[in-house]
């Protein structure tokens, strides 16, 4: 059954990346691959934790991001390409995702993406884990740990990917950056900084986001590593169209808001879970 549904969401995105110059809706997709769509529906988003509108919206945007930095068509042009039927359309969902409007975009010539095209792993994924199937990562882990980050860019606006992989290989050298496997594969990734008690980058595969795999990163940080400690991390700020689910799953985790930063240009909010808080999620 889990075979079944990974070839079917596989031959969504397949769909999907052979047509984003058009207008991308569910009842097209589902009418093409013959499933019905509140099956398509229901499937796309249990196996990716993304609906197919959120998806194909995401690798739109990032292809018309693209353009917008490396070539010269208008941004009418680009927003026909893109799906859109007006400029304006376009140009308001793009502002909500990005931040700035295409032509600042533009202006600024650095791209960077909202969504990469997700690749699924075929073979059934293991569905049961523990926090002591985490453990600290290694230099040679390092391209796993890239291509994790490169299947969860949403929750990195903005990431550089050379200052990134920089700043892992020092997480790596001070024991601050831990990894979760699956048949050798990267599923779940997280660096911290043990001083301040904060997640600074965590990350988890599509396929495994709602299997609790957040929760044991945090059950491993409170019982081991920063025993006693507040844990803070940030995330997307209330009503970011970008956002695809995390600040309700650091609520149900128990987080509470702080102070809203902006990170490398970007709006962006603390969180905090107390020592108290991360007792009661475990019970």
């Amino acid at each position: 059954m889990q075979n079944q549904s990974v070839n079917i969401v596989s031959q969504a995105i397949a769909y999907i990346e052979d047509n984003l110059n058009d207008k991308l809706e569910l009842d097209k997709i589902a009418g093409a691959l013959h499933y019905s769509k509140f099956h398509l529906h229901r499937i796309f988003t249990k196996t990716i934790s993304l609906t197919i509108h959120e998806y194909a919206q995401r690798r739109q945007l990032t292809e018309a991001a693209k353009l917008l930095v490396f070539s010269k068509k208008h941004i009418i042009e680009i927003a026909l390409i893109s799906g859109y039927e007006s400029q304006q359309a376009f140009t308001s969902i793009f502002k909500a995702m990005y931040k700035v409007t295409p032509a600042e975009y533009r202006e600024a010539e650095e791209f960077y993406p909202l969504q990469l095209k997700i690749h699924l792993k075929e073979e059934p994924i293991s569905t049961v884990f523990t926090k002591d199937n985490i453990v600290f990562a290694e230099h040679a882990d390092i391209d796993e740990w890239m291509e994790l980050v490169r299947l969860t860019i949403d929750g990195y606006p903005h990431l550089n990917e050379s200052e990134y992989i920089d700043k892992l290989h020092w997480y790596i050298s001070s024991k601050s950056a831990m990894i979760l496997k699956d048949d050798g594969m990267a599923i779940g990734a997280m660096g911290y900084s043990p001083d301040q008690g904060s997640i600074d980058f965590l990350a988890v595969h599509p396929q495994y986001r709602q299997l609790g795999i957040t929760k044991l990163f945090l059950d491993k940080l409170a019982d081991e590593l920063l025993c006693g400690k507040e844990i803070s991390l940030t995330t997307y700020r209330a009503g970011d169209k970008a956002d695809t689910g995390y600040r309700d799953e650091y609520y149900r985790l128990g987080f509470a808001e702080k102070e809203l930063l902006t990170e490398y240009g970007y709006p962006t909010q603390r969180f905090v879970l107390s020592p108290k808080a991360q007792g009661g999620s475990r019970e």
